[in-house]
């Protein structure tokens, strides 16, 4: 019973932080690998997308009855994500994702550093794309994102964010909520897959979900009301904890 209620606890904080910058996977697979010691890993990560899709489908509801989404950017992405994620969840059982674990770290530096330096990136709204140009730019940054989503994970919230503002012009605002778009069709691709090979445990999933909606409308509620700056300043915290966490899990594989 205390093991269901801090996954509940670590399932409401991963649907704030989720909802505001994407990374609630930091906070709630290592409650759930912690926890569920006697479970496989994929139906850790089954349970795990059950929980997360109806923490970020709510908050998607919630930008979308608020916010402006860009939907000429965000529907052909998700598309395009949907397909690849389930494409990389494939290769994962097939390929060993190694070398991505180890170069995660460095490319989140970059990321970090990046949007550190460029002190007004994503503070205004002004869309650089149009018309085909734009849709094969989504296109394009969905399918990397989602087969990166499906193949390995962590973090993909908090890329898509960068992406949409670094490529499409987006201010942070906007881009989260773009992106809670593509990251349903993404959790909903993996979600296919772990649902047919029978990898989720139900009962406590559907119960962490309730967690991360309630976490997921808390912490949309908050970017709403404080706006791209309050976005910009979580990202960089939440990216810079996605660096340490990832490059210790790095190290640790390679045995150093």
């Amino acid at each position: 019973m205390i093991d269901v209620v801090w996954l509940g606890g670590a399932a409401f904080a991963a649907g704030l932080v989720d909802a505001v910058v994407g990374g609630g996977g930091l906070v709630q697979l290592p409650a759930m690998f912690s926890l569920l010691p006697k479970e496989v890993p994929a139906t850790i990560l089954g349970t795990n997308k059950l929980a997360a899709i109806f923490g970020t489908g709510s908050a998607a509801v919630e930008y979308a009855r608020r916010v402006r989404v860009a939907w000429s950017t965000a529907a052909p992405a998700a598309a395009a994500a949907f397909v690849l994620s389930f494409a990389g969840a494939w290769t994962v059982t097939r390929v060993p994702a190694d070398f991505v674990r180890a170069l995660l770290p460095i490319i989140l530096v970059a990321v970090a550093v990046y949007t550190f330096r460029k002190k007004d990136l994503g503070s205004v709204h002004a869309p650089m794309h149009t018309g085909l140009a734009e849709r094969y730019w989504a296109i394009g940054i969905g399918a990397a994102i989602g087969f990166y989503d499906g193949f390995f994970g962590p973090g993909t919230g908090s890329f898509l964010i960068f992406l949409f503002v670094r490529f499409f012009g987006f201010d942070f605002l906007s881009a989260s909520a773009a992106a809670k778009i593509v990251n349903v069709a993404c959790n909903f691709s993996a979600l296919m897959w772990f649902g047919y090979s029978g990898h989720i445990l139900w009962q406590l999933g559907l119960l962490m979900a309730g967690c991360q909606i309630a976490g997921s409308l808390s912490g949309t509620r908050l970017a709403l009301k404080y706006g791209s700056g309050f976005v910009r300043k979580v990202f960089l915290f939440v990216v810079s904890a996605l660096i340490v966490k990832t490059a210790y899990d790095a190290f640790t594989k390679l045995g150093w």
